[in-house]
């Protein structure tokens, strides 16, 4: 199966088992915004709560070899407001930098960022193609013959099969025209086959802006957060103040952040409105590159732990031209990459590393003129931190959980299971009664009544067992335990193992030990 047929696919069974929903899906949707169901809820809210586990209830232990060797971090929570006073903003850079370069469609009305799209082109051509970066060399070869076939252009199919053409950034392409074929006017659009319909890009903030009160002008405008970690530079000072930390110690927060995406795209991975789980780390100066390595080696461990591992995942340090501007000063930052079935054979971003030097604390303090240094008893020594900043999309690492954990059997009802790692499953497991017979419900019900309070589980009674166990795989649960006559002998139920389907006899006592025996994930 090809990695858009993939996508689809998966779409579709998110949709269908309740995974995630277009928003406002009686009216149409509206794009860029998505609901999550019953599952998705589950899915989502389990990466959460893994994470913050991780991060805050249990953090690491500090880098061997050093003096925070054996012990474990000091880690603090947060939840700050998603709305700030517009200073924060401005502060931070966003107001005046928080831009993506931006070209309209005139004739199909569309949007596109100019950094996304590249043109095809060759020497002495009459036309120029362009494309968004993700499509397939197959979609883009389809395009230019079906353009050529209504334009009676032999020479463009040719030319193109011939592999005689470049592959420009189109922000690149428009800046830079030292050649005559760079023209707007030669462009064919992604959606169109019309050439020069594109306009010349233009910067377009991403901040999507609000008015609290009654009052609707430029004065009272605000903006919906567009990253959780403004909030937690904002609450440093408060933090030190009224908690047991000393530097270095990290403060984690979870939550919503709105961003105005010009093409929202990709299912879940770009949208509009998503969830981040960001943690900023303070240390001395001097230490930034020991804790940007340190967070870098963690934060793979816990993807791995949860099951993505192997191809799959990479880990890249940024170029130069990547960096922003807080980190271009000091040692970079790092992403931990997906290969999404829409990036494949490339990777798209799930969590970047970044090493954002003292950037934020020095335009607070700058802009608010509160005091935010640090004074340091240990070495007598007054400073602003400086801060490393794991920071991860948790809607995109739902999607990259459902990405790996969609996988073709064609020996199963539906041709296809979600191997889920347990630890992340929506439902641990099922308890099924073999049939709806009198002698096997009760005892389903006594067995989901005795694991409800630890465990999120399915008691499942209609239809045949068959169709139970098809439904239970396709929505990634990875036990299943099953009622029949020998549980009311003996007292024993049928666990079955999901990816394997491999069964044996489990006493009905010992099923919330062998389920917390296998959902736990390893921590290395």
């Amino acid at each position: 199966m090809s990695d858009e047929n993939m996508m689809k696919d998966l779409v579709s069974l998110c949709k269908r088992r309740g995974f995630v929903f277009p928003a406002s899906d009686i009216y149409g949707g509206i794009n860029g915004f998505w609901d999550y169901g019953p599952l998705g809820v589950e899915l989502k809210n389990n990466l959460r709560d893994l994470w913050w586990k991780w991060m805050v209830l249990c953090p690491p232990l500090g880098p061997e070899g050093t003096e925070y060797a054996g012990a474990p971090v000091s880690m603090v929570g947060l939840d700050s407001s998603i709305i700030q006073n517009p200073k924060t903003w401005e502060a931070s850079g966003h107001v005046a930098g928080f831009t993506d370069p931006m070209v309209d469609c005139r004739e199909t009305k569309l949007r596109y960022r100019a950094d996304h799209l590249v043109v095809y082109s060759y020497l002495d051509s009459t036309f120029l193609f362009a494309f968004n970066k993700e499509t397939s060399l197959e979609d883009v070869e389809k395009k230019i013959h079906k353009f050529a076939k209504k334009r009676g252009s032999e020479n463009i199919r040719q030319i193109f099969e011939l592999g005689d053409f470049t592959k420009v950034i189109i922000s690149d392409e428009l800046k830079d025209r030292k050649y005559n074929y760079h023209s707007l006017d030669k462009i064919v659009a992604p959606d169109t086959l019309e050439p020069g319909t594109l306009t010349e890009p233009r910067q377009f903030n991403l901040m999507l802006d609000t008015y609290p009160g009654v009052i609707r002008d430029e004065a009272h405008k605000a903006y919906l957060r567009p990253e959780t970690a403004q909030g937690i530079f904002l609450n440093f000072k408060n933090v030190l103040d009224s908690s047991r930390v000393k530097i270095p110690f990290g403060i984690a927060q979870i939550g919503k952040a709105f961003r105005n995406e010009v093409t929202p795209r990709n299912f879940i991975y770009r949208s509009r409105e998503f969830e981040q789980m960001e943690m900023e780390w303070f240390c001395h100066p001097s230490e930034a590159k020991l804790w940007r390595d340190f967070w870098f080696v963690e934060r793979q461990k816990f993807w791995t732990a949860i099951g993505l591992a192997g191809e799959n995942l990479q880990m890249r340090d940024h170029d130069k031209d990547e960096l922003s501007h807080y980190a271009k000063a000091g040692y970079g930052t790092a992403d931990i990459e997906y290969r999404f079935p829409f990036t494949a054979p490339g990777f798209g971003e799930l969590e970047g590393i970044a090493h954002r030097c003292d950037f934020d604390l020095t335009q607070h303090q700058k802009i608010s003129g509160q005091k935010l240094e640090y004074f340091d008893q240990e070495r007598n020594e007054r400073y602003i931190p400086h801060v490393i900043e794991p920071a991860a999309g948790l809607t995109r690492g739902v999607l990259a959980l459902l990405a790996e954990a969609y996988t073709l059997d064609p020996n199963r009802p539906s041709g296809v299971y979600l191997n889920f790692h347990p630890a992340v499953a929506p439902k641990k497991a099922a308890i099924l009664p073999l049939t709806a017979k009198e002698d096997h419900v009760p005892a389903a019900q006594k067995l989901y009544m005795a694991l409800r309070e630890d465990f999120a589980v399915d008691l499942d009674i209609k239809q045949n067992i068959g169709k139970r166990y098809a439904r239970q795989d396709e929505i990634g649960t990875p036990y299943c335990f099953t009622i029949d006559d020998q549980t009311n002998a003996d007292g024993t139920v049928t666990a079955r193992e999901r990816n394997t389907m491999a069964q044996e006899r489990v006493s009905m006592d010992r099923a919330g030990e062998y389920l917390r025996e296998k959902i736990k994930p390893a921590k290395g």
